[in-house]
Parts: C-alpha cells; structure tokens; sequence
C-alpha cells in the first residue's frame, strides 16, 4: 500500500504486508523495527482517521492467531504502542490518545477505549479522556479499559474485568468494576 502517511521501518516483519489498512487522507501510521505480526490476511486492522497518528514502537509484536488486532485512531487522535508492547486480538480505540507503555500486555478480546464512542443523550455529549496504561502491565483477556483511566506500572488485571478508575502502580485489580485486590511486584521480567 502506497500511503503519504505510512512509514514501515525495513526492520519491521514482512507480515505486516497482510494487514488491512484503512488509512484515510493525513492518516499517520508509524510502524518501528522489530515489530511482528503473524501472516494472515486482515488479522491486523488499522483504521485511521484524518488527523489521527498510530504509532507500533520497537518490538512491538500484535498477535493475530487467536483474533483480529484492531488499531483505531479517530480525526486527531493518537494510539501510541511502546517499545515491546504485546497485544493479542485485542482493540484499542483513540479519539484523544491512548498510550500502551513498554512490555505491557493486552490479552485477547479486549478493548480498551478513550471515549464513550458517542453521545448518551442531547443533554449529555460524548465524553473524551485519555487513558494511559504504564509499563510491564498485563491486562487480561476480555478486559474493557474506559475513558480517563491511568492504569499504572506493574498493575495486573484479571479476565472479564471493566476498568472505570484509575489504578495505582504494583495493583492487582478484578471485577465490573474492576476493584483493587492486592499488591503485585516487579513485573520487568515477566514473559
């Protein structure tokens, strides 16, 4: 795909060539070295609006096998994955800006979103707050991450779990809504 826009480091995986893009005029999309994907057809998305800006940093590996990884970046939004980042099949959506710190983990069928995707009612507008997800976390599968939220360094949170409020660092949290269970340690070496 020839895209003004798009910017695939050579040290990236030849894989990313089976991806769909769906970049629209003053779409940027930055895909940095070391970066992997498995090669299958549409198994990675990127959508991105103009005015919005993804950018896959150094490592990065979005994991397809077990479902579709969709990057969304919405007309001025920015969806920053940091250096080893590992997201698989999971959604992450930025109308402001969502950023994933490095050797985070997004497990499969989750999602993780900056706004509400629209408005309640006339009385109440869509509401639009970056989320931040710090370094070494693991969120789990099917895990819904909400607008506003700082999920801090080294947090854990479990399968199934909706995350409204924000976490602080070495936090294990679970549940709808996601509530702190317990101190977590140092994730920096974790796999």
């Amino acid at each position: 795909m020839r895209h003004p826009g798009l910017q695939i480091h050579p040290g990236a995986s030849t894989n990313f060539a089976s991806a769909e893009f769906r970049l629209q005029p003053g779409a940027r999309l930055e895909i940095r070295a070391g970066a992997v994907t498995e090669r299958r057809r549409g198994g990675v998305v990127f959508a991105i609006e103009p005015g919005g800006r993804v950018l896959v940093g150094e490592g990065v590996w979005l994991r397809s096998d077990v479902g579709t990884v969709r990057l969304v970046a919405f007309s001025g939004g920015s969806l920053e994955l940091a250096p080893q980042a590992f997201l698989n099949g999971a959604l992450v959506s930025a109308k402001a800006e969502v950023r994933v710190g490095r050797r985070s983990m997004i497990g499969p069928g989750s999602r993780v979103y900056d706004a509400d995707q629209h408005d309640f009612d006339d009385a109440h507008p869509e509401r639009i707050e970056p989320v931040r997800i710090g370094d070494h976390v693991w969120i789990a599968s099917d895990v819904t991450v909400m607008r506003g939220v700082t999920i801090g360094d080294h947090c854990v949170v479990g399968a199934r779990s909706v995350v409204t409020r924000s976490l602080p660092p070495h936090t294990l949290a679970h549940g709808a809504p996601a509530k702190p269970a317990g101190p977590v340690g140092d994730r920096s070496r974790t796999r």
